[in-house]
């Protein structure tokens, strides 16, 4: 039963600061203790004697480290490691101690030495939260020294002109890299040789779409050249999902968009290897303004964003279940309406973290029956997402037009976006948190129904058969570059081979004329499309149209990708096109996925239609507290529902339909049946599949206070699907329910 596994297979997991408690013991797979704090190792053992696997967690760009900054670590102040903005303002300084940290060596030796301590304690896993570098950064002395160290010339401020921006962003990214490799190698090496123990590393991060947006240096796809990295966890949570994009005209968020984009390209991370993925999620977000209503209709579209993958079935459930489950956790934080979490919304979780531990990710397809389509992004788009003094000072060119007028939406908190925006003018857009250049290739094949991936572009000559199973690819060259000419030439062997590969973009990237490869060779090309266009033996002055290479076929769209966001006209025939190329008509405003035996369905508005979608046949409805079994089910645009297909179960005389607890045994004899499990304080429902009705339902505790307590639990028959609700309230620890026929 999918519902009853060993916690060694690590599906599920939730990270926490402070120690284990009857609040926050939620019964999962791994607890990730978060913090080197010297209280850790005592922490570690308290779940580790609640039967959880332990890992460890520490942030690797921030921390209360200042025994290192201040000099008590190795006598000397390593204040000039701070990163700093360009009027010498430390970076992050509001939000972190420490502001962010410029990691150099001496840093992660300290932070090494640091983490040992965990190894100590017995961790079977070392997480390093968010390796980031700013985008507002690159001014301190410690970035100054390595900059001079990377490129053996004096390091150039990055407001001077693109060329120094872009390399300064590519050695911010690089040092972290480095960072997450030698203390992995040190600490593996560490618990290999201290205690003959195989530690493993992974590395929490944030998507590399969230990071181009909100203009973050990270490792991102260069962590796969790290042979000591066993995986990631992907930081996606409503406070990354929400922020705000244009579509049709209009800038407000699109929560469940761009959740299904920011899991999207994250699989890409571990696809091809066997490396682990987690998705995190978040019942609530680091903005404590919110309302409960807020929280809970965001998180569903973050959860649906990340269960429509369908090759991840890892889940960090929520990275603090300390600051939303106990009665004392009020919001909106400080309001006098601030309310604790309702009852019905903390069962609705609770059955939503034991539903995410039984999820596989082989059978799977989607509704549709969509080939797939894939939109390139590359580390890169991490590193022009400013433009230099040189070029803003220029901005008003006449070859940077003016864009539409756009709709404010959503306006709270985006004020520098806006501004942007309401400015009108081209760079300025390209520059927003609206990151339209990405947004233009993949919203209007989103919205009319095509599961679109980002596909991670350096890995197309990472592993031979990336590109193997995709019909059609998008690229443009206006946000990112190739790091390299072996790029170009898989494109142009992946069309050789049968594959459509559209190029969408205009040419007026200031970040063309970087000192890069395409330009310093024998072969001097203005563009990096160029180059591409020569490997396909296609003339580089060529116009729109379709061309044959080998097999396949090359489209070229001399456009701005940003133009599909607000021209509609043009994302219309921006839509037609990709869906003639594939074949199908993207008219829908909808994405469904058969998984195993659940149907997770998303029916998004702003589509060509506002036609609701329905499921009909026999299901257990897992969003409804009581796993309501219905015959059909109606999700209108804005609605989103995971469904219990209970035909799949039909043959079987006994199963788990749903529960709010962890279940480690289900046992039915002639007599009765018997379920033993743990959870948390809630309003527990369990509904299961047996062969008859039972007539009496008990169910005793044996609490983390070592009381116990028994209860009569209410329960209903229900004869369609042969089903048995039982409904109780639970509290801390160990939990028997046990029903007589």
């Amino acid at each position: 039963m999918a519902y009853i596994r060993d916690r060694k297979e690590e599906l599920t997991c939730y990270q926490e600061a402070g120690p284990v408690t009857p609040w926050i013991d939620i019964g999962q797979d791994i607890a990730i203790v978060y913090g080197t704090d010297p209280g850790m190792p005592a922490r570690v053992k308290g779940f580790k004697d609640r039967g959880y696997v332990v890992h460890l967690m520490t942030g690797i760009a921030w921390g209360n480290y200042m025994d290192f900054f201040n000099g008590e670590w190795d006598g000397t102040e390593h204040w000039d490691e701070i990163q700093r903005n360009r009027d010498g303002s430390i970076t992050g300084e509001s939000i972190h101690t420490t502001g962010y940290i410029c990691p150099t060596i001496p840093y992660l030796e300290y932070l090494t030495e640091k983490m040992k301590v965990a190894v100590d304690a017995g961790v079977e896993a070392i997480h390093v939260e968010e390796p980031e570098y700013l985008n507002a950064s690159g001014y301190c002395e410690g970035i100054k020294r390595e900059y001079e160290m990377y490129y053996h010339e004096p390091w150039v401020a990055p407001h001077e002109s693109v060329d120094a921006h872009y390399k300064i962003a590519r050695l911010k990214a690089y040092l972290y890299r480095r960072a997450i490799e030698r203390t992995s190698q040190s600490l593996c090496s560490y618990a290999k040789r201290k205690y003959g123990r195989t530690l493993r590393f992974y590395v929490p991060t944030h998507s590399l779409l969230n990071y181009s947006q909100w203009k973050v240096m990270s490792p991102e796809g260069t962590l796969t050249d790290v042979p000591t990295l066993d995986g990631y966890k992907a930081q996606i949570w409503m406070g990354t999902s929400r922020e705000p994009n244009v579509y049709g005209g209009k800038y407000r968020e699109r929560t469940f968009e761009t959740a299904f984009l920011e899991y999207g390209v994250m699989q890409e991370l571990v696809r091809g290897t066997e490396r682990t993925m987690w998705f995190d999620n978040d019942p609530i977000e680091d903005n404590p303004k919110h309302d409960w209503n807020d929280y809970r209709k965001n998180y569903r579209e973050v959860l649906m964003g990340s269960l429509l993958q369908p090759k991840i079935n890892r889940f960090q459930l929520c990275p603090w279940p300390s600051r939303f489950l106990p009665e004392t956790c009020k919001y909106p934080w400080g309001q006098p309406d601030a309310t604790p979490i309702p009852e019905d919304y903390r069962t609705e979780l609770f059955n939503i973290f034991q539903m995410q531990g039984t999820f596989g990710t082989e059978d799977f397809e989607y509704e549709n029956e969509m080939p797939d389509v894939g939109v390139f992004l590359s580390d890169t788009a991490m590193f022009q997402r400013n433009f230099s003094d040189d070029v803003m000072a220029d901005k008003f060119n006449e070859k940077y037009e003016k864009i539409g007028n756009i709709e404010i939406v959503s306006a709270a908190n985006y004020g520098s976006s806006i501004r942007q925006l309401k400015e009108g003018n081209r760079l300025d857009y390209y520059e927003s948190g609206a990151f339209p250049l990405f947004y233009g290739l993949t919203l209007p094949l989103l919205k009319g129904g095509l599961p679109v991936r980002p596909v991670q572009l350096e890995n197309i000559t990472r592993y031979p058969t990336y590109l193997d199973n995709y019909k059609l690819l998008v690229l443009s060259y206006e946000f990112q570059k190739p790091l390299t000419a072996d790029i170009n030439t898989t494109l142009a062997n992946y069309v050789a081979g049968g594959g459509i590969l559209v190029y969408v973009g205009d040419g007026v990237d200031p970040f063309h004329n970087i000192k890069s490869w395409w330009n310093t060779g024998k072969q001097n090309y203005n563009t990096a499309l160029e180059h591409l266009l020569k490997a396909m033996n296609i003339p580089e002055d060529v116009q729109d149209g379709e061309y044959s290479y080998g097999d396949g076929k090359f489209i070229l769209l001399r456009k701005s990708p940003a133009d599909f966001t607000y021209k509609t006209e043009d994302a219309k025939a921006y839509r037609e096109l990709i869906g003639k190329l594939i074949g199908k008509e993207l008219n829908k405003n909808y994405i469904s996925l058969r998984r195993g035996e659940y149907y997770v369905t998303a029916v998004m508005d702003e589509g060509d239609t506002d036609e609701p979608f329905v499921h009909e046949g026999l299901f257990a409805d897992m969003f409804d507290i009581n796993f309501k079994v219905v015959t059909k089910k109606v999700i209108k645009p804005n609605e989103y529902a995971v469904l219990y297909d209970l035909t799949k179960i039909a043959d079987k005389e006994n199963e788990i339909i749903g529960t709010s607890i962890r279940i480690n045994s289900f046992d039915v004899t002639e007599d009765g049946f018997k379920v033993e499990g743990t959870g948390a304080y809630c309003e527990a429902k369990m509904r299961l599949k047996m062969k008859k009705a039972p007539k009496e339902i008990n169910v005793t505790i044996n609490t983390t206070a070592n009381e116990t307590l028994t209860e009569k639990a209410e329960f209903e028959w229900d004869e369609l699907s042969s089903s048995v609700l039982i409904s109780f309230k639970n509290t801390s620890g160990s939990t028997t329910v046990e029903g007589k026929f």
